[in-house]
């Protein structure tokens, strides 16, 4: 009996020790379908020939994803640029930090109504994302496009615009909801992940394309404290590969750019 018992214990334990070598070998990320869970199928294999599973989590808003990280439900999330995450951090008391630089996506405007942006009529309904950081992003490039003038803060809103000759009116909509308002809008601002989303090519139907220069680089995102974490360096070591990289450039064609 007591050798049963003793058999067993030590059948536990190896049972144990083996779910937590499991465990810290196991990646679960969070991402937006496209691009971001996309760029992730890449990792997987690559991450594999280090021993570790890559699991991804599919999320189609912006604060769900944060959120899990922060309680610790995701290792990482791969989503959102740096003045997002900012923000972020500010208006929910989370401690998330940015790893390693993975992709831009220029924003794009996009139009069911007209094919060419100097055929905007004056009175136009403009659709644009309702999140601070993206809001002010989208503004910015209707002021580059001529559109509008707006002042110097640094998050804008339609509030901050001091001109607007064409009178354009706006609706600020849910961000992953904006492509969904091209029925009804004439032009709409909408993220790159989205547009493709929604079947959109950014290089062929955008009407504006953000500059290349924008800072509104995708990162791996963490809470703080786990970024030299062996899997997280592993991770980063992973998205930032040359298979990777290559796999952006043919998969996108310009649409999306790599980073690193």
């Amino acid at each position: 009996m007591k050798k049963l018992l003793l058999t067993s214990l030590v059948a536990l334990g190896l049972s144990v020790s083996a779910n937590a070598a499991d465990k810290s070998k196991a990646i679960i990320v969070g991402a937006t379908p496209i691009p971001h869970a996309e760029i992730l199928e890449v990792v997987k294999p690559i991450l594999a020939k280090d021993g570790y599973t890559l699991e991804i989590k599919e999320f189609n808003d912006y604060t769900t994803p944060n959120l899990a990280t922060e309680d610790g439900d995701l290792d990482a999330n791969f989503f959102q640029h740096l003045p997002y995450l900012e923000e972020f951090n500010k208006n929910k008391g989370t401690h998330l930090i940015k790893t390693v630089g993975v992709h831009l996506e220029p924003m794009g405007v996009y139009s069911k109504k007209i094919k060419d942006i100097k055929d905007l009529k004056d009175g136009s309904t403009v659709s644009i994302p309702n999140d601070p950081t993206n809001e002010s992003r989208a503004l910015d490039i209707l002021a580059n496009a001529g559109l509008i003038k707006l002042n110097n803060n640094p998050l804008k809103t339609p509030l901050d615009i001091v001109d607007n000759p064409k009178k354009l009116k706006f609706e600020e909509i849910e961000t992953a909801q904006v492509p969904r308002t091209l029925d009804d809008v004439t032009i709409a601002v909408i993220n790159t992940n989205y547009a493709l989303n929604a079947n959109l090519n950014p290089v062929k139907d955008a009407l504006v394309l953000e500059s290349k220069n924008s800072p509104y680089v995708n990162y791996v995102v963490v809470k703080s404290g786990n970024e030299n974490s062996p899997k997280i360096k592993a991770l980063d070591k992973a998205i930032n590969s040359s298979e990777v990289k290559k796999f952006i450039e043919i998969k996108y064609n310009g649409a999306i750019l790599p980073a690193f």
